[in-house]
């Protein structure tokens, strides 16, 4: 009673209340919500802004063509070498099977693991699918890069949901496939990282 009635100068003053640091956002993100090929195109767009910003890029975007026999012709493009890797099969116009080839997708897997192993800043990868899964198609390269503590982006089918969550678990978070969210995930982890972008040589 007597600190209160003192005079309010001689009152102890309240130790500063200080904000507990905002947690750091998951370093995978997951795009959904959109079509394959506009999810595709926030991908590529993304990588090319962080290229002319200085980062070191590895990863794959797919890509799609027609072909004369009416079906589609998928390819991957590697986002260090520019190389183009086919990862589809021609099977025919009258076929139902899946005509992925297994042969390409691992190859362009190579690809990002070597770019991973030789200096990577962030990791793009086109897409967790059936096949990763599995287990397969680029799964290893997702692997590499998480085991390098790399910031990842990829997309993932609503479908696939429980098997993406069981393989990244709280490591990756669900990001809307639109330029500013995805940006607004990449700023809130350069800032918690607090590091500035790489000087552009």
């Amino acid at each position: 009673m007597a600190d209160l009635l003192a005079p309010t100068a001689a009152r102890a003053a309240p130790d500063p209340v200080v904000a507990a640091p905002a947690e750091p956002p998951a370093p995978v993100a997951a795009l959904s919500g959109a079509t394959t090929a506009e999810i595709q195109r926030v991908l590529a767009a993304f990588a090319e802004r962080r290229r002319r910003e200085g980062f070191r890029i590895a990863g794959v975007v797919e890509e799609s063509e027609g072909c004369a026999e009416g079906c589609e012709r998928l390819t991957l493009r590697c986002l260090t070498t520019g190389e183009r890797v086919s990862i589809s099969q021609n099977l025919g116009r009258e076929s139902t099977a899946c005509n992925l080839d297994s042969s390409g997708l691992a190859a362009a897997c190579g690809l990002v693991q070597a770019a991973i192993a030789a200096g990577a800043d962030l990791v793009i990868l086109s897409k967790f699918g059936k096949i990763e899964a599995d287990r397969h198609g680029l799964t290893e390269a997702f692997q590499a890069a998480i085991a390098a503590e790399l910031p990842v982006v990829t997309s993932v089918a609503p479908t696939l949901a429980e098997p993406w969550d069981a393989f990244a678990g709280p490591l990756a978070v669900a990001v809307s496939a639109d330029d500013a969210a995805l940006e607004a995930w990449w700023d809130a982890l350069r800032a918690a990282a607090g590091s500035p972008p790489p000087a552009v040589v």
